[in-house]
């Protein structure tokens, strides 16, 4: 199997919807990344760090997923990243209410060697510095290096984020996010931009608007699946990044018809995410679900037209 190697948060949440509230629940970007990319046949490992306080339980969920957790260090006598949130109405906007780094604040990654030739890198949202040294410790350029970076970063670590934008060959991003880091209300002309900085292709999430996809004059747009429900949108994005880099490490093919089918998967995982609170939804989910809604996908876009 091709290796992927995902680093970002495994972490704690605590989120409230307008649907209910939860108690401290497991979350970070490395764990839905993991959950999804592990829909594929793919060789999966994490670079992260969580504290003492971490219960067992979410390790062996992890493992139980197959995912390679020798590179998650736990720290003894620690407290693990923890992160509150309330959504408004919407559930397009929400309110941070609390934000514990802990062992997070002095986290230096270390990739363990079984994982320094990965075929696959997705560098989940995290301090452009500690996404760099990952870079760096890899022995073999990897096939494919995937970056997903917020608003944050580009307020307060911008010159970081720039010089790991070179490094890579495809951005993950919202739409708000590739205006800021641009200047260019244009998608169109904001993703373009972001091509002569470094990356061949730029997705561009746009939540329950779907996804574009940008590689030179090509564009590809997947709508997202309409729910009868959005429960809680924490950890979409970081469900659809898991989808499209698992998808691409099992085919091993980075074309631009590939990213499109990659694209697709990554937006139907994170369909089922927003289902239920934190990961609870992605815990359990069985091939037959996700093949089902897949077609569902198919049909949604599917169409014949004649041409005059």
């Amino acid at each position: 199997m091709s290796k992927l190697l995902i680093v970002g948060t495994v972490a704690f949440d605590a989120i409230e919807t307008p649907f209910g509230k939860t108690d401290v629940i497991l979350g970070g970007a490395a764990t839905y990344i993991a959950l999804a990319a592990s829909q594929f046949k793919v060789d999966a490992a994490i670079v992260s760090v969580v504290g003492e306080d971490f219960p067992k339980e979410h390790l062996d969920l992890l493992a139980s997923k197959g995912v390679d957790l020798s590179a998650l260090e736990v720290i003894k006598g620690g407290k693990t990243f923890f992160w509150k949130g309330k959504y408004h109405n919407d559930l397009n906007s929400r309110d941070t209410l609390a934000t514990e780094l802990n062992v997070l604040a002095d986290f230096i990654p270390k990739v363990s060697e079984d994982y320094k030739d990965a075929d696959v890198l997705m560098l989940g949202n995290l301090h452009p510095s500690v996404q760099m040294s990952v870079i760096n410790q890899m022995t073999t350029k990897p096939k494919l290096i995937v970056l997903d970076t917020m608003n944050f970063w580009m307020d307060n670590a911008l010159p970081e984020l720039l010089e790991v934008i070179k490094h890579i060959d495809v951005i993950t991003i919202n739409d708000e996010e590739a205006r800021q880091l641009t200047g260019e209300y244009s998608l169109v002309k904001a993703a373009a931009k972001i091509q002569t900085m470094g990356p061949k292709y730029v997705v561009i999430k746009k939540g329950e608007h779907g996804a574009l996809l940008f590689n030179d004059d090509n564009v590809f747009f997947a709508p997202a699946l309409p729910l009868e429900e959005v429960f809680d949108p924490t950890g979409a994005g970081d469900t659809f990044a898991g989808g499209f880099v698992g998808y691409l490490t099992q085919t091993a093919n980075v074309s631009f018809s590939n990213l499109k089918n990659a694209v697709i998967h990554g937006s139907n995982l994170a369909s089922f995410c927003v289902e239920r609170f934190g990961t609870e939804r992605m815990e359990n989910l069985e091939k037959k679900e996700v093949d089902k809604r897949l077609h569902q996908f198919t049909e949604l876009t599917q169409f014949d037209i004649e041409l005059q």
